[in-house]
């Protein structure tokens, strides 16, 4: 019998070509954010450095052709808009989620995930085209003009929901039978069971997929351009219109030049910045729930 020429890497190997590509893959991926973090701070430096900070809260307006780079507006913009969209959208999302995976028949809750995963699919401009030509007219015949910080917030919503509910049924089933059975066995009620149990079992999970639909609120652009008005104001109410920082960057980099593409670059730096924070509070609430 002859022996096989054939290397055959054995398990110990294998695992450890495995765990080399997986480094490599995250040092790949650590050097990305770096380097576009690195972007936006050498981008805009210049006009930090002429103005600084205070300048962008405390100008009269956004105006920057005549020197005016109050980006507060858009700050406000932008923080509405997604707290807006988040507050309905997560108790819809976790609801939809518990509906799927503790009452609906397995058909309907098979088609319901369907239609779920369906929603997350569609691009960000088609809502925002259905926005413009069906939610934006229906906002007007309440109060003009239509393109509002309400029909920001309803788009919003519908985006990031998949999202939220695709998450939560995710971490909802991966919830031990034991503490479910164990419930039953107590005599817990079905809905006192999800209160008691899983919801607080979930509870990382649920947050992850908060952070998740929170950041693609914040990063959403041609959506909110296209049903919020892009007028450069604080609202007052619902149906005024706002100008988001995403919005404001896609509407004026094409022609910013000088000191006025650079203050577009602080903005990319802010929705950077607020990433950043998202991310270590989800990190912080993660390992909180890992050591106690």
């Amino acid at each position: 019998m002859t022996l096989l020429k054939t290397r055959i890497l054995s398990p110990s190997q294998s695992d450890f070509v495995l765990l080399l590509i997986l480094r490599l893959l995250a040092l790949v991926t650590g050097i990305i954010v770096i380097l576009i973090t690195g972007f936006l701070l050498l981008e805009a430096l210049p006009i930090l450095q002429q103005v600084g900070w205070l300048r962008f809260v405390n100008d009269p307006s956004w105006n920057p052709i005549q020197g005016f780079y109050n980006l507060m507006p858009m700050l406000w913009g932008s923080f509405l808009v997604t707290l807006g969209s988040v507050v309905f959208a997560a108790p819809l999302g976790i609801g939809s989620a518990i509906f799927c995976q503790y009452y609906a028949p397995p058909f309907i809750a098979k088609f319901y995930r369907q239609l779920i995963e369906l929603l997350a699919g569609i691009p960000s401009v088609v809502y925002g085209f259905w926005g413009l030509v069906v939610l934006v007219p229906l906002i007007g015949k309440l109060q003009p003009p239509g393109t509002s910080l309400l029909a920001g917030i309803a788009i919003l919503t519908l985006m990031i929901l998949p999202t939220i509910a695709l998450t939560a049924e995710a971490s909802f089933s991966e919830v031990p039978t034991e503490y479910v059975r164990g419930a039953a066995a107590l005599g817990l009620s079905r809905w006192a069971t999800i209160r008691g149990v899983v919801l607080p079992a979930t509870k990382s999970g649920l947050f992850t997929g908060l952070i998740l639909g929170t950041g693609r609120a914040i990063g959403e652009t041609m959506a909110v351009l296209m049903v919020c008005g892009n007028v450069v104001q604080t609202p007052s109410s619902l149906f005024d219109p706002v100008r988001t920082l995403t919005a404001n960057i896609a509407l004026e980099m094409a022609y910013a030049t000088g000191n006025h593409r650079s203050a577009l670059f602080v903005s990319g730096l802010l929705l950077m910045i607020a990433i950043v924070l998202l991310v270590a509070v989800a990190e912080g609430i993660s390992r909180r729930d890992i050591y106690g």
